[in-house]
């Protein structure tokens, strides 16, 4: 992709609200990527199992919620090659109900631009009922 399709890091301002999106979780989403990252610990689709050890039921997998918020950055950016960093910190689970989906929103802000290296960093705020599930989250994009 062109990086004149991308955003210019000209036009953007620290504090900038770039993109939002509410995220649904459903357990099918749990199953399919517990398949696709070998990742079957029974917290991740057993109730009983999973209250037994404390947790508030089966929560998402911090990876899956990690790898599908990362996508308001990569939608507004145009191109997943502009990725040059992503991190988090998983500071609370995501309980996924049995019938219907947990939902996260997700909002992100320009947190720091640096023009020498032709990048943003964008902060993530993910919440799920009012609480940050994920936190530091910074994705680091190469713009035009």
């Amino acid at each position: 992709m062109s990086d004149t399709t991308r955003p210019a890091l000209a036009d953007l301002a620290v504090g900038d609200v770039v993109a939002t999106r509410t995220v649904e979780l459903e357990r099918a989403t749990l199953v399919r990527y517990a398949g696709a990252s070998g990742d079957f610990n029974p917290i991740h689709w057993d109730e009983s199992f999973a209250t037994e050890v404390g947790l508030p039921g089966v929560i998402a997998h911090g990876m899956c919620t990690m790898g599908t918020v990362v996508g308001v950055v990569v939608d507004w950016v145009g191109d997943p090659g502009a990725v040059v960093r992503y991190g988090t910190r998983f500071t609370k689970p995501v309980p996924v109900p049995a019938r219907g989906a947990a939902t996260v929103e997700v909002s992100a802000a320009v947190g720091a631009l640096d023009a020498e290296a032709g990048t943003a960093r964008i902060d993530l705020t993910v919440t799920h009922d009012g609480a940050k599930v994920l936190g530091r989250t910074q994705v680091v994009v190469r713009l035009s």
